[in-house]
């Protein structure tokens, strides 16, 4: 992906989790990717794999948002 396409789908993930119902949606993936919680089970590594996989989607998103917002406030900063 080029910058632009990934300044463009930050963007997206904005407008899909900034949204009354966009934040309840992400509540919830934060309580069913165990956001708040360890992922890891004794002497299973393919379920601590698997919950730590879904922890990651998670993540990501988190971390899309979390960039979009530094870069918001940077152009805000430039404009005024």
């Amino acid at each position: 992906m080029t910058p632009e396409q990934v300044t463009e789908l930050r963007k997206y993930y904005q407008i899909t989790f900034g949204s009354e119902e966009g934040k309840q949606v992400l509540k919830d993936l934060e309580l069913r990717c165990h956001y708040h919680a360890t992922t890891h089970t004794k002497g299973d590594v393919n379920e601590t794999a698997f919950l730590e996989g879904q922890r990651a989607v998670l993540l990501f998103i988190k971390g899309m948002l979390k960039e979009l917002d530094k870069n918001l406030m940077k152009e805000i900063k430039k404009e005024k």
